[in-house]
């Protein structure tokens, strides 16, 4: 089903390339706010540990927001983190779009957001508007450990976290 869903996104963008379709190239840096280089979306689809993530991101609707100028920090759980709540690329078409939706703008935060000062901040507000509890790279008590930091896209940071982060 993640082919599918990849080709789909792919396709979603014009399918001639993550990169080349939405114009991240030698003149990417112009425009206001981007850098040169794969977005947060470009990153996800082309690593192996990111299926779930991807096909949740493409049923939430929620490519665009990824993909644009708009500067984000993400902290995205890997398949075996979303394995382990039961839930991976064949399923996450069943659940609650609402759910889902919360779930994943839980993950992300505004701005770009370095290791450094997320580990040294007590909460990080998100974009579902509850905020993530940190401590050092514990997050909400432990629902999830920051794995591996400051992966850098052309629209923000990506963390990479063994859980699947839920709000209250």
């Amino acid at each position: 089903m993640i082919d599918n869903n990849r080709r789909t996104l792919l396709k979603s963008i014009g399918g001639i390339g993550a990169l080349g379709a939405i114009g991240v190239s030698g003149t990417a840096g112009a425009r206001r706010g981007a850098r040169p280089g794969p977005t947060i979306v470009d990153i996800a689809v082309s690593s192996d540990d990111f299926n779930v993530l991807v096909a949740a991101v493409v049923e939430a609707g929620l490519v665009d927001v990824l993909s644009g100028n708009r500067q984000l920090t993400v902290f995205a759980p890997t398949d075996d983190a979303f394995n382990a709540i039961g839930i991976d690329e064949d399923n996450v078409g069943d659940l609650d779009p609402a759910f889902l939706l919360s779930v994943l703008t839980y993950h992300v935060t505004n701005g770009r957001r370095y290791a450094q000062s997320i580990v040294r901040s007590p909460r990080v507000n998100t974009l579902q508007g509850s905020p993530i509890s940190v401590d050092g790279t514990d997050l909400n008590d432990g629902q999830a450990n920051i794995v591996a930091t400051d992966i850098e896209a052309s629209n923000g940071v990506i963390h990479v976290i063994d859980g699947v982060l839920l709000p209250e």
